[in-house]
């Protein structure tokens, strides 16, 4: 069986919606007119300034292993902005699977998701990338005196902002939405139900380590 082939058994054949034409009966309106207008070829002041101010970025790509999105995360201004075309964003300490670089060395797409605290809208890029090793490059973004590994160049092919919905929807900057992680699975307890850890104490000698092995890696 094909590990990748959709799951569609639990979904009434009658209910998919698999052409272009039955999509549009589902979805009758057309576009609300400025967000068509609000996409830009290239990043504006505005969008330098968000990019500029949000310590979090998902990158999402795809390769011969499939689909990816991974989150990278720094100080503001960690990415940067080289010109209104160019972005650089540095590879930092992580766990090696490599699951992003991988992928665009084999398909250059990539696609861009930021974030700002406090801020409702998402800044969305979509563009190619490239994985670099320049040293001058490699240079510009050492922290603690550690350079990254690589960095990823991305050149911008389209830029909008996604309206702040989403984020009003999931009360996501509220403090008083936030959930207690002590109630939740912890790294450990997900490693161990995915055949990771041999035993409960394993796993909890794993997440007793783990916050201060972070801090010790960061770069």
């Amino acid at each position: 069986m094909d590990d990748h082939a959709p799951r569609q058994a639990l979904v009434a054949d009658e209910h998919l919606v698999t052409s272009l034409e039955r999509l549009l009966e589902v979805y009758p309106t057309s576009p609300v007119p400025n967000s068509l207008a609000k996409e830009s070829p290239v990043l504006t002041r505005s969008h330098r300034r968000i990019i500029e101010a949000a310590p979090f970025v998902v990158v999402a790509t795809v390769g011969d292993g499939g689909l990816d999105q991974s989150p990278r995360g720094d100080r503001p201004g960690f990415v940067l902005v080289r010109d209104d075309r160019t972005l650089v964003i540095p590879d930092r300490r992580g766990n090696n699977r490599l699951d992003t670089l991988r992928n665009l060395v084999a398909d250059p797409r990539v696609g861009l998701l930021f974030l700002v605290p406090g801020l409702g809208e998402e800044l969305r890029v979509r563009g190619t990338a490239v994985v670099s090793t320049d040293p001058e490059e490699l240079g510009r973004h050492a922290v603690r005196g550690t350079r990254p590994a690589s960095v990823v160049v991305v050149t911008v092919e389209r830029v909008y902002f996604q309206c702040a919905r989403a984020v009003k929807r999931s009360r996501l900057w509220d403090s008083g939405s936030h959930v207690d992680p002590r109630t939740l699975p912890t790294a450990g307890d997900m490693t161990r139900e995915a055949g990771g850890f041999a035993s409960d104490a394993e796993a909890a000698a794993y997440d007793a380590a783990l916050d201060e092995r972070q801090d010790a890696t960061l770069y």
